[in-house]
């Protein structure tokens, strides 16, 4: 399954500012309870953990269990410290891996 991310991160920002992130991931999150039209379980496919770096250094991680809806949109706050990059990583079953960076400058 190929899922897209969206990723909103100030460009700029002044050193101290505390920023806000926001992330979307397309995803069906099938949380393995349901039955299927031929009335079989449909296997469990959920995003399992998300996390983001900030210069390599973690600023929020979290886990999702199969009670979390389709297309998790997560929101955070971190302080503006230095330019650099954010790197976002998702992982999920079936070998399940999104990553994705997003650069912002600290005046």
């Amino acid at each position: 399954m190929t899922a897209r991310a969206l990723i909103n991160v100030p460009k700029k920002a002044k050193r101290g500012d505390v920023i806000e992130i926001k992330t979307l991931i397309s995803h069906v999150m099938e949380t393995g309870f349901r039955t299927g039209t031929n009335g079989r379980m449909i296997p469990r496919d959920i995003i399992t953990s998300f996390e983001c770096t900030y210069n390599g250094e973690t600023i929020f991680e979290t886990q999702f269990f199969p009670a979390i809806a389709a297309n998790p949109f997560v929101t955070f706050y971190t302080l503006a410290t230095e330019s650099g990059t954010l790197a976002f990583r998702w992982i999920g079953d079936n070998g399940f891996e999104v990553t994705q960076e997003a650069k912002i400058a600290v005046e």
